[in-house]
């Protein structure tokens, strides 16, 4: 008999709770470990970006295993399927709210600009050294203080903080894994990543998010292939196979219903798909997931 498939908890962002006046806060490791820890499978609603001081084991998160180690930064979206597996760490949280993030800078694509959220292509973790990591959590350690003693111009500090410690992490972050720092000739390539997190259960085609930017299928196309070195398609494919993986395993749909749910004409396709695009069979799949063999 196979094993049961965990429920998925959700975490809710309460700033009440948090006891900060901000849609975002900074948390000692210490404050929360346990309290991940004893989850089984759980997602949340907001960004939390985790600084590993020191690690032993890994987290996964949908369905990939992320190992943890000595200074490694992990990133995490919004509703991320994801569960501990450390025997000990030692590390700093940062969480924040996408509404706010954006709202925060005026800028609705900011969190899609960073490239490392919304990441299906390159691992979501990054190393780095112990002068850098310090670097980090002095920003941190800053931001926390003026979240703890809020004074009338700590919105102007919070603000300066967060923005040099994100757009530091994703310079580090697209050295890192090769990707453009450049700036684009437009934002096609970002609301295209936006516009898949919220359709992509009714939408599977490049051309359907071509006409909803109302742009032509090659002016896309030539955006993201400028921006992150990938065609749309690729993107496309590889957001649809998290997609399924979690109609699967949490959702618990059948194989059928997931590709009605896709919109896939025959179930045989949805499953051609699934092993043309991870080299395993959605049996294989299934199988080394709840034989917690999930790829690394």
């Amino acid at each position: 008999m196979p094993k049961p498939l965990p429920t998925v908890e959700t975490i809710v962002f309460n700033k009440t709770e948090c006891g900060v006046d901000f849609l975002l806060n900074v948390l000692p490791g210490a404050e929360v470990a346990t309290h991940y820890r004893q989850r089984d499978v759980y997602q949340s609603d907001c960004f939390e970006i985790l600084f590993f001081r020191k690690a032993e084991g890994y987290l996964l998160v949908d369905q990939t295993r992320l190992p943890v180690r000595d200074q490694t930064i992990v990133f995490l979206s919004p509703y991320q399927r994801r569960q501990w597996k450390t025997t000990s760490a030692d590390f700093t949280v940062l969480l924040f709210r996408e509404d706010f993030l954006n709202e925060f800078f005026a800028d609705k694509l900011f969190s899609y600009r960073l490239l490392y959220f919304y990441q299906h292509d390159h691992p979501l973790t990054l190393s780095v050294s112990a002068e850098e990591l310090d670097r980090f959590c002095q920003a941190l350690t800053e931001i926390k203080a003026e979240l703890t003693h809020s004074r009338g111009d700590s919105g102007h500090l919070i603000r300066s903080l967060l923005y040099y410690l994100l757009l530091r992490l994703n310079r580090n972050y697209a050295l890192q894994y090769g990707l453009s720092l450049d700036k684009p000739e437009n934002h096609y390539a970002f609301e295209f990543k936006k516009l898949m997190e919220t359709h992509i259960r009714e939408k599977q085609r490049v051309n359907e998010y071509a006409s909803l930017l109302q742009v032509s299928r090659i002016s896309l196309n030539k955006a993201v292939q400028q921006q992150f070195f990938v065609t749309a398609a690729h993107l496309l494919k590889q957001r649809m196979v998290v997609e399924i993986k979690n109609l699967l395993l949490h959702d618990r749909l059948s194989v059928g219903e997931a590709a009605a749910t896709l919109h896939f004409s025959e179930t045989n396709h949805l499953m051609r798909f699934f092993k043309t695009q991870t080299g395993q069979t959605i049996s294989e799949f299934l199988r080394d997931y709840q034989n917690g063999s999930s790829s690394e």
